[in-house]
């Protein structure tokens, strides 16, 4: 997948996709939905599959004091993404001349800048100043420039509207599962394993540390999960249990996720991890000991095997 960062010299082997358009933030089913559309060009189209999303996104813009809401940072938005089989990523810079486009500006300037030729949206899709274009404003601009639009109906599990604010709120209240039936996928956490206080390593639970700054916090507590060591001589699938918390044991105040690997032995420093939260195991506690720690960890240890088996 070949990432282009804004909408200006796109090579011409890129141009002419079918592209989905989006925040995509947590690429849920609708966003499958959305996105299985545009694999399906008009003649107008070369076939490429593209995504056009926005970076930062738009609320980060328009609402910069707002408590961190993001289901995926970029990093694992391409990688999700590479995993859909999408061959171009137009990722665009979100900003303050881009916020104050008018509907037609965007069509003309963007998308023509992109080449695209097929673009689907989903029904709720906004865009331009004050967000004043919708679905069909953007198919009657695009469609007089030579850019065919396809408008995605919403898609509803279980009577309800699937969105990355039901997906949030399920997260929030330690229900992964139900998350993930929204989403298509287990809801995961990626980026780059850094250096922590080591405490972990000196209790007989090396953790790999990873941070959780700008992201949507799931209910804090102790997690089953899975883990794909994406980088590195040591990259597979693991399985474990993470600690998602600010550690009331020793005093913490900054979130971060803790996650053991069971059956491992390495150095994952710098290597970047992938960690689906697969079931809530417990909240955060504060022991009257490092022994009911460590009792706590070893039954946290063994359910996780259990559910994970």
């Amino acid at each position: 997948m070949r990432i282009h960062h804004g909408w200006t010299d796109i090579p011409d082997t890129a141009r002419g996709a079918s592209v989905a358009m989006g925040n995509f933030d947590g690429l849920h089913i609708g966003h499958q939905s959305v996105i299985d559309l545009a694999r399906r060009p008009p003649a107008s189209s070369r076939g490429q599959l593209g995504i056009v999303t926005f970076e930062p996104h738009p609320r980060q813009v328009f609402a910069p004091e707002a408590a961190p809401f993001r289901l995926m940072n970029a990093e694992a938005r391409a990688n999700r993404l590479a995993r859909l089989g999408i061959q171009e990523l137009f990722e665009l810079p979100f900003t303050a001349e881009m916020a104050g486009m008018d509907p037609q500006v965007f069509v003309a300037q963007v998308l023509g800048g992109l080449g695209v030729a097929h673009v689907v949206v989903g029904a709720d899709f906004r865009f331009g100043k004050g967000r004043t274009g919708e679905a069909q404003d953007l198919k009657r601009l695009a469609e007089a420039q030579g850019i065919a639009v396809t408008i995605a109906p919403l898609v509803a599990r279980g009577g309800v509207e699937v969105s990355s604010t039901a997906i949030r709120v399920a997260l929030a209240e330690g229900r992964p599962r139900d998350a993930a039936d929204m989403l298509g996928h287990w809801h995961r956490i990626e980026g780059e394993v850094v250096h922590g206080e080591k405490r972990g390593r000196q209790l007989g639970y090396p953790t790999a540390n990873m941070s959780v700054q700008g992201l949507h916090l799931p209910k804090l507590g102790v997690y089953a999960v899975k883990v794909d060591i994406l980088t590195g001589p040591q990259a597979g699938a693991h399985i474990g249990a993470a600690s998602l918390g600010v550690r009331p044991q020793f005093g913490g105040t900054v979130p971060n996720l803790e996650t053991f690997l069971f059956d491992f032995t390495g150095d994952l420093y710098g290597q970047h991890l992938s960690v689906a939260l697969v079931d809530y195991l417990r909240p955060e506690m504060k022991f009257d000991g490092l022994q009911g720690l460590l009792d706590q960890m070893a039954a946290d240890c063994d359910r996780a095997r259990a559910i994970l088996s």
